[in-house]
């Protein structure tokens, strides 16, 4: 951010009021302005780390700082992480794949105790049972590409540790 216009604009100010006072106050002024540069500059920037504690505060966990760049501040903007979907929205699932593909096969599940109430909750959050909900879960993780075919999305691109496509 370059702090030149703004102490340019100071220094007009105190050129025009200093202007209604004769020559005399025309001639203080201009001395008077040439040292107020860094008692100007210096104000802006307590001005602008204040204004950035102010919006860190209330960004949280996100950021703002100002940074010096020779004579001039910059800002540096850290986006708070994005908030994780609400517990009970609701996702389209994909078909169970029984009726695409006509029969089914009984299998067998164990799965740890603890794990046992999180998927139960799961499949009632979603109106389903249990079987259905893990039917989903599976072929849902066995082909992703076909799910978000069959329910409408696009798959999400992976870039780093970010992730962009559609969300219902």
């Amino acid at each position: 951010m370059d702090l030149a216009p703004y102490v340019d604009r100071l220094r007009r100010e105190l050129a025009i009021a200093a202007g209604a006072g004769g020559e005399e106050a025309r001639a203080l002024a201009e001395r008077l302005a040439a040292t107020l540069d860094s008692a100007t500059r210096l104000a802006l920037l307590e001005a602008l780390s204040a204004a950035a504690d102010e919006i860190t505060h209330d960004l949280t966990p996100g950021s703002v700082e100002v940074r010096l760049r020779g004579r001039d501040p910059d800002f540096v903007v850290t986006p708070p992480p994005a908030a994780p979907p609400p517990p009970h929205e609701e996702r389209p699932a994909p078909p169970p794949p029984e009726a695409e593909e006509g029969g089914t096969a009984r299998i067998s599940l164990r799965v740890p105790e603890q794990l046992k109430p999180r998927i139960e909750e799961a499949a009632a959050r979603d109106g389903l049972s249990v079987n259905a909900w893990l039917v989903r879960a599976v072929a849902a993780a066995l082909d992703p590409g076909a799910a978000n075919e069959r329910s409408g999305r696009r798959p999400a691109r992976q870039s780093g540790n970010r992730y962009s496509g559609w969300v219902r």
